[in-house]
């Protein structure tokens, strides 16, 4: 994916133009994460987390090497959490969200990019397709759970889609 292709797929997930500090949980090589600090008002922070190192280059975003799932994260403050295309490795994801809470600013907001699928494999463990993922934070809390947008994906048949979910 272009990183015009990735902005394009989660712009409409990213509002304000006030300062935001963000994650991104199991970030990859920063697809998204080049993504997200792009549609960021200017000088928002952004804290790039995945338990392989990478090498991000990135003007605003620190780097920490870790297990977003099983490592606690010294991670507060935040406004947003990014989790795209890892969300499926989770086995335990209302465990997760749950810990994950006590880390935003105000009200958690998420924003999660997966496929539209739930047969498993080994790159998809662990899949929750959108209904799933909707059910699972409403069942949590959560007020908003929209599918904002949907693209072929090129690695599967299935279509990926991104999420914003709002508490």
């Amino acid at each position: 994916m272009t990183h015009e292709e990735a902005v394009s797929f989660i712009k409409s997930a990213v509002k304000g133009h006030q300062l935001q500090y963000w994650a991104d949980l199991g970030c990859g090589s920063g697809t998204f994460t080049r993504a997200l600090a792009a549609l960021l008002p200017p000088g928002s922070p952004v804290t790039a987390v995945d338990r392989e190192k990478q090498r991000l280059d990135i003007e605003g975003v620190d780097f920490i090497r870790a297990d977003f799932d099983k490592d606690e994260l010294q991670l507060e403050e935040l406004d947003g959490i990014l989790i795209a295309n890892a969300f499926h490795y989770v086995v335990d994801k209302a465990a997760l969200i749950t810990r994950l809470e006590r880390m935003f600013s105000s009200e958690p907001c998420f924003i999660i990019i997966e496929y539209e699928t739930d047969r498993r494999n080994p790159w998809v463990p662990y899949p929750i397709p959108f209904e799933k993922l909707k059910l699972l934070f409403v069942l949590l809390g959560y007020r908003s759970v929209l599918k904002i947008n949907e693209r072929p994906s090129a690695y599967r048949s299935a279509n990926m889609y991104c999420a914003l979910i709002q508490k």
